[in-house]
């Protein structure tokens, strides 16, 4: 997806600053994300480029190079393409520099040559996002949404393991994307798409329904310690002076017990050892896991490790 975006880029930068029709040769050998290419590949790539423009309504032309007419090349008229001032007030122009900066996309910031183009950036800053990383760097991710959009089965590795899908919807959490779907004989699963690979579509599309009503939000874990591949009942007793602060961090299917001397007791499901642990840990002493033994036993491992 990121070296589609960037050739489509490039070739729009090359068509905006030649002022003339450009023929599919200077193209091919100009423009960066099409060098190296065969003949047939070429054609074929440049051909789904200039459709993907044509459908984001970029109006792609096809020119004469000369007043013979005997070789044509390819021209994007700037009053066609080109938006008029919008006339935008600073504080409409600081809303869109903060909303830019907000947004990360595949761990790249935004720079600011779009905002300079709609009259500038009212004030000036570090230029470092505020950040919300929306993580477009994983292979998998751009066959996994065209799955999900065709209702199409997936085959993909996670943990090294093969596993078939048929995918329900993609959900962005905690910097990360989520791929939920119907796993054959396990029900609806959540994957980490970039914990994935060897994504392939192993169906046509329509194999199968989403369910009616179905939110893929619904099947994301809501606390890191519910995202694994472990399955933990652990019970938990938290001092009465952290107990307000532990429960509002607990997940909502949660079982507590409230205690006379304020204390709780949390039964949960564990899922990541790991990352539950290392939850705990912030609470010092006044988090006690009284069951299972063997996470209690790791739990006194890792406080010793520290100390």
């Amino acid at each position: 997806m990121k070296n589609v975006l960037e050739r489509l880029l490039n070739l729009l930068a090359c068509l905006l600053t030649a002022g003339r029709p450009v023929t599919a040769d200077e193209i091919r050998h100009t423009v960066a994300g099409y060098e190296d290419k065969s003949d047939e590949a070429f054609h074929r790539m440049f051909e789904r480029d200039k459709d993907l423009l044509r459908e984001m309504g970029i109006p792609l032309e096809l020119h004469p190079t000369d007043i013979w007419e005997v070789e044509f090349g390819y021209f994007l008229p700037p009053d066609e393409y080109q938006l008029d001032d919008p006339g935008l007030t600073d504080e409409e122009r600081t809303a869109l520099w903060l909303a830019a900066q907000i947004v990360r996309l595949g761990g790249q910031p935004q720079g600011p040559d779009a905002l300079l183009k709609l009259g500038g950036i009212p004030f000036s800053g570090g230029g470092e996002p505020l950040a919300a990383e929306l993580g477009l760097g994983s292979a998998g991710l751009a066959t996994a949404f065209q799955a999900v959009a065709d209702r199409s089965i997936l085959e993909f590795t996670y943990r090294d393991s093969s596993r078939r899908l048929h995918p329900y919807g993609l959900v962005h959490q905690r910097g990360h994307w989520y791929l939920v779907g119907h796993a054959p004989g396990q029900g609806v699963k959540a994957f980490r798409v970039d914990k994935t690979s060897q994504v392939i579509v192993t169906s046509e599309p329509g194999a199968f329904d989403r369910p009616p009503g179905f939110k893929a939000s619904d099947a994301i874990p809501r606390a890191p310690w519910e995202a694994g591949e472990e399955d933990i009942r652990a019970e938990v007793r938290f001092d009465a002076d952290v107990s307000w602060w532990a429960e509002r961090q607990l997940p909502s299917n949660a079982v507590r017990e409230h205690h006379d001397d304020g204390s709780i007791t949390a039964h949960m499901d564990v899922a990541n050892e790991d990352a539950f642990i290392g939850w705990l840990l912030v609470f010092e002493d006044k988090a006690e896991v009284l069951a299972p033994a063997e996470l209690r036993a790791r739990l006194v491992e890792r406080v010793g490790g520290v100390a």
